[in-house]
Order: C-alpha cells, then sequence, then structure tokens
C-alpha cells in the first residue's frame, strides 16, 4: 500500500510540475509574440496600461500601405506636401512631373481648415499630450500618452509650424488603420504607420506644406 501510494504520488508531482512547466511556456510564447507584433516601438516607454478609449487591441502589423506614383502638374519646388481636405490624400512632389500619394484622415466636420505651413520638427515614437481645447471637449482624456500602442500620433510625428510656432496639427501614423480614408481627426492629418514611416524618412525640417 504505502509502494502504492508512493507512485501515485511521483505521478501526481510529476503531472503538476509538467502542467506549471507548460503554463509557463504560454506565457513565454505569448510575451514573445505581442513584442514582436510591435516591434521598432520603445518597450521601455510602452505603457501597455494606458488606453485612450475603449477596448483597444495591440496592432499586429503597420497597416497597409497606400503609397502610389502619380503624374502631378504643379509649380511647387519638389519635396513639397499638398494636402487635399476633399480628396483624402497627401501628396509629396517629385521630379519630372511626378509624385508620391497616399491616403489619409482629415478633420471631421468643423475641423478642417486650409493654409501652408511647414514642418518644424519631427519624432519617432512619439509621445502625445491632448491640447487643453480637446481635453475640454473630451473630460476623459489624460494628460499624457506614451509612446506605443495605445498612442492616437502612431509610429512617427511631422509637427507643422506656422511663423514659427506649433500649430499644433500633425501629420502622424495610427495604431487604427482602419479609420484612414475618413473624416475621422480634430484637424491633424492621419496616415497608416506604414506609409508615415515611408514619408518621414524623405521629409526634411523647412519643408513647405500646402492644406487645401
Amino acid at each position: 500500500m504505502e509502494r502504492g501510494a508512493d507512485i501515485r504520488w511521483r505521478i501526481e508531482s510529476a503531472a503538476g510540475l509538467f502542467a506549471f512547466v507548460a503554463v509557463v511556456v504560454l506565457l513565454s510564447i505569448s510575451g514573445a509574440r505581442a513584442e514582436l507584433a510591435f516591434s521598432g516601438a520603445p518597450a521601455a516607454r510602452v505603457d501597455l496600461g494606458t488606453r485612450v478609449a475603449g477596448n483597444v487591441s495591440v496592432p499586429r502589423t503597420h497597416g497597409p500601405s497606400s503609397k502610389e506614383i502619380i503624374y502631378f502638374a504643379t509649380k511647387e519646388p519638389v519635396g513639397t506636401i499638398i494636402i487635399s481636405n476633399g480628396d483624402r490624400t497627401l501628396i509629396r512632389v517629385l521630379p519630372d512631373g511626378k509624385a508620391e500619394k497616399y491616403n489619409i484622415s482629415v478633420g471631421r466636420d468643423g475641423f478642417t481648415w486650409t493654409g501652408v505651413t511647414r514642418v518644424g520638427r519631427k519624432t519617432e515614437w512619439p509621445e502625445w499630450r491632448p491640447p487643453s481645447e480637446m481635453r475640454k471637449r473630451q473630460p476623459g482624456l489624460p494628460e499624457y500618452v506614451p509612446p506605443g500602442p495605445y498612442n492616437p500620433l502612431g509610429a512617427r510625428a511631422l509637427y507643422l509650424h506656422s511663423g514659427g510656432r506649433d500649430t499644433l496639427y500633425r501629420i502622424h501614423g495610427t495604431n487604427d488603420s482602419a479609420t484612414i480614408g475618413g473624416y475621422e481627426t480634430s484637424g491633424c492629418f492621419r496616415l497608416s504607420n506604414r506609409d508615415v514611416m515611408d514619408l518621414f524618412n524623405r521629409v526634411k525640417i523647412g519643408t513647405k506644406v500646402i492644406v487645401r
């Protein structure tokens, strides 16, 4: 009887140990997948507990690419960015009568604007501090959102300045690429993370940005 009880104890202990190891392995795999899914984000500064609105899931990709090379006649110099609120497109002028075209989201009703600005600053994996006017409209917004999967500025941001001052408008990415192509923002211009990362590398500080 003692020998049988000892055997049963050994079997149960081994089964318990196996189950524990299996749980640890599964958790490790899940953590690795989550980290790989958002590769490139500054992991030390990503606060996975910060959510801007609702049940936001961690993005698994940088979203689609909408970039096209088109023929585009303009007198603006190469490198100029031309944004169309009506067409919801961002165009960057290239040589030889061509341009890069990206699909974007623009300001919703009451938040569209037109004018000429310049890129005053560029940031990879930007933090976000909602402007005071936005926080008055949406009291539930946090004062600060760190870089990462819950940041509405996404992977890159180009800060638009006028007269040497920040306009508070941005050309930026998004971790929710399903919103691209609509009237979604408070006046900023939103691209998929994949598109904004592509654009970011070729835009210089001081670039002219025309919003129509």
